[in-house]
């Protein structure tokens, strides 16, 4: 038998209980022995439930207790998620996490405490809700180098570019509506400006290099200046415009952003709608693969932490290989990167004659019943290059990156 116990009885513990509870006989057979969940901590009573004798208020209680094996840490936020971690690490106790908040900023330490203590520290979780990513990169693509992570890692922005793009509707309509539904948080900073995608690929990128990616040091752009008129472009273009989080191997070393991409019909993410998620990884012998499926939720996210579990379940006193150093990687300047653009033009203030001599060699779109702007396409160009090329123009509306997904 192997106990385990639940921190945080919100949306992701509750589910936990559910996975662990619905899937018995499964989790029992993969795992090799009954798994049973003896304590639930959390601040509250949940008179009713059927877990409500296994509630307690003291985390002493679960580390003093030498039967519990595997933590589910399942609370969010830093603390205290990381204080509770790290003790049970420390006791031996091996913790799966869906914190992706608390991995970003504490990961190859925790990791670091797992070894030293012949234990686990796993957060397949963290990244993609249900999706299997994390584990297919530390075994899976074992004989591979990565390269490459382009992903689709909100759900919540996902659904809001969805609607405008099949609705034509603007960004602050969409994203009332998907508050109402329950699919944006009552504050959407940390979705639409784009912070939880970088936090996640972070991790993904950390686990590319093999050392730590500090997500403060991504540039970070959401999705709240992209308007209903750039959807009309994309359509016009056969693109779509994607929140992408994209981590690159370059010749300057690893290039690290988040921002707002047209990608175009031939790609793999374009299809990739609603609160759906996807990671794209090019690696140097398999080429491209994708994995896809629900991002967020409480049984998706519920039951990639139980797989976690089953993993602890099989390697009691070993500890499952993971390549993360604490040693912090100097990312690449996203500005030296070239890359094309889409940029909207105030056709008042700046005609096809003048954006040529500033951007060089352009493609021009006008659209119908549009006749006071145009918009159009550069060539390649570093950031730097583009940048200094728009402040000296007058009438830019809106620019957007386009993905260079060859």
């Amino acid at each position: 038998m192997v106990y385990a116990a639940i921190l945080g009885y919100g949306t992701v513990g509750s589910g936990v209980a559910a996975v662990l509870e619905q899937n018995e006989k499964m989790i029992t057979k993969k795992a090799g022995e009954e798994i049973s969940v003896k304590y639930i901590l959390d601040l509250r009573d949940f008179p009713g439930d059927p877990n409500e004798a296994k509630v307690v208020h003291d985390f002493a209680v679960i580390l003093e207790d030498p039967s519990v094996s595997v933590i589910c840490e399942t609370m969010g936020g830093t603390e205290p998620a990381y204080t509770f971690s790290k003790k049970a690490l420390l006791a031996g106790k091996s913790v799966c996490t869906s914190n992706k908040e608390l991995v970003a900023n504490h990961g190859p330490e925790l990791l670091r405490l797992a070894r030293e203590n012949n234990c686990n520290y796993l957060f397949e979780a963290s990244v993609g809700g249900g999706i299997p990513i994390i584990r297919p990169m530390n075994y899976s693509l074992t004989a591979e180098a990565i390269d490459g992570i382009t992903g689709i890692l909100n759900g919540t922005t996902n659904y809001i570019l969805t609607k405008m793009e099949r609705e034509g509707a603007d960004f602050g309509s969409v994203l009332q509506e998907a508050q109402e539904k329950g699919y944006a948080e009552k504050n959407p900073e940390a979705d639409v400006e784009g912070y939880d995608a970088c936090r996640k690929i972070a991790i993904l990128s950390s686990l590319m290099l093999g050392k730590t990616v500090n997500y403060e040091n991504i540039y970070t752009e959401g999705i709240t200046k992209i308007t209903a008129e750039d959807f009309r472009y994309a359509k016009a273009l056969d693109q779509s415009i994607k929140l992408l989080a994209v981590s690159k191997m370059t010749e300057e070393g690893c290039m690290v952003m988040v921002a707002p991409f047209m990608i175009p019909a031939a790609h793999a993410l374009h299809g990739v709608n609603d609160v759906y998620n996807a990671v794209y990884v090019h690696s140097n012998m398999l080429g491209n693969s994708m994995y896809y499926g629900r991002g967020a939720g409480k049984l998706p996210t519920a039951s990639a932490v139980v797989s976690d579990v089953v993993d602890c379940a099989r390697h009691q006193g070993k500890t499952v290989m993971c390549f993360w150093d604490e040693e912090e990687v100097e990312l690449a300047d996203y500005r030296a990167f070239p890359r094309r653009f889409f940029v909207r033009a105030d056709a008042g203030l700046l005609d096809e004659e003048k954006a040529e001599s500033l951007f060089g060699t352009i493609e021009t779109i006008r659209l119908e019943n549009m006749p006071g702007e145009f918009g159009f396409l550069t060539g390649p160009m570093k950031e730097t290059d583009f940048e200094a090329a728009k402040n000296k123009a007058q009438g830019i509306l809106g620019r957007i990156r386009l993905e260079d997904w060859k």
